[in-house]
């Protein structure tokens, strides 16, 4: 029986294992997790998605503090137009971020960095070329763009010396999407190396709007198929959402797909970014926990865990720290709904209803994105005596995906329990 081990993904002279890990923000796709897809022999992303926040995190830089101080006068003001990034400063955080897991890098896969367009920053362009610029001297092998058309990205690097050598992929939800990418990259004569198709069953953010339930990812993944056929294009395309099984990987390949992009298996691994308590929560869910929303002050649609703590939070907005989705007028759908919610009897704010700080609850592990098939995740692992369920290691999943047959999962070993 075909296995999706039988097959292989060629990026122009490069090839790996067809299994790509999505690039989950913040630092849930820690380089941990990505490095071991890269040492396998697949591609493993990081996020970029508040790098400097991650940075202080993770190398005790103060990235995070001195933009607070640079703006502490504008703390109480409703108007956060002057609040901006210092453009070194997030460039030496994302160069420091993607430099370490570059220096780490073992093995014949891919590390690769997601890197969203709807981080707006109060100047979406400026940051957006800075952040790009940082991962491409930091040495990364790829960079997928994503939340957002990019219909200008290319633009912002296309002087860098590494621009025609990087690997640059684009996600998208529909042919019309990949359709205007495609038209502003024959401009910047660089067409994409891969284009990632995203359907209605992935986590976190959604390409799609309210009847998103109507849309199905084989037609649209065979759809960009005909076009890149029909346009002569060659374009690797790489499903993702809703791929749970090995075989549901082979079932793409045997489509013409050239790899597959995964995540939700992927959240409960040890070398995930999660808390494990909140790895706890994704193996207990049941398909009744899992919403889509319209509570992101990105505009996006949203699929998360209805218990999510971020959920009716009054948490003030931090700006002046982070600011991550500000626009450059500093407006955020956020402080609107918070700024329109009131207060109790007793002078105590509201629960703001209508939105979430994605930028304080993303760093803080508050937001609990999640696909469709999360309910799945307690079939893929041993329950444990006190109740709680075994976390795997992403080298389990990763083969289980190479290797599966007939839609069957293989459990991890029991004995292999920490103690």
């Amino acid at each position: 029986m075909t296995v999706l081990n039988d097959f292989r993904l060629r990026l122009g002279d490069d090839e790996y294992l067809p299994l790509m890990l999505g690039g989950m923000g913040v630092d849930i796709s820690t380089a941990d997790l990505a490095l071991e897809a890269c040492r396998l022999g697949g591609i493993g992303h990081l996020s970029d998605a508040m790098a400097p926040w991650v940075s202080d995190r993770k190398f005790k830089t103060h990235f995070t503090k001195t933009k607070s101080g640079r703006y502490k006068f504008n703390r109480d003001n409703v108007d956060k137009s002057e609040i901006k990034f210092n453009l070194e400063e997030l460039y030496n955080a994302t160069l420091k971020v993607v430099s370490a897991a570059v220096e780490r890098k073992t093995g014949d896969g891919g590390l690769f960095i997601n890197v969203m367009e709807k981080l707006t920053m109060g100047a979406a362009a400026d940051t957006l070329g800075t952040r790009l610029r940082a991962a491409l001297d930091a040495g990364i092998d790829g960079i997928t763009l994503s939340a957002g058309l990019h219909n200008a990205t290319l633009k912002l690097i296309k002087d860098h010396p590494r621009f025609h050598e990087v690997k640059i992929g684009i996600i998208v939800s529909s042919v019309r999407a990949l359709k205007i990418f495609i038209r502003s990259a024959l401009k910047m004569d660089r067409l994409p190396d891969y284009a990632v198709v995203e359907g209605p069953l992935a986590g976190g953010h959604l390409g799609f709007g309210e009847d998103w339930a109507d849309f199905d990812l084989k037609k649209i993944v065979s759809e960009v198929l005909d076009y890149v056929k029909d346009e002569k294009l060659d374009i690797p395309v790489i499903p993702a959402g809703g791929i749970f099984t090995g075989t549901d990987a082979v079932e793409y390949m045997e489509m013409g797909c050239a790899a597959v992009q995964v995540a939700t298996r992927f959240t409960v691994t040890e070398e995930c970014g999660l808390p494990e308590r909140v790895k706890q929560r994704y193996l207990a869910a049941e398909e009744e926990d899992i919403v889509v929303n319209s509570l992101s002050a990105t505009g996006y649609l949203m699929r998360m865990l209805k218990y999510s703590p971020a959920i009716g939070s009054n948490y003030k907005p931090q700006c002046e720290p982070l600011g991550y989705t500000l626009s450059s007028q500093g407006t955020c759908l956020y402080l609107d709904a918070y700024h329109a919610t009131g207060f109790d009897e007793n002078g105590k704010k509201l629960p703001v209803e209508d939105k979430i700080c994605l930028c304080h609850h993303f760093g803080q592990h508050n937001v609990w994105t999640c696909g469709q098939n999360t309910y799945r995740l307690k079939d893929t692992t041993n329950k444990l005596p006190d109740g709680s369920y075994q976390l795997l290691t992403a080298e389990h999943v990763f083969n289980d995906y190479l290797y599966s047959e007939n839609h069957k999962i293989a459990l991890p070993e029991l004995q292999a329990v920490r103690a």
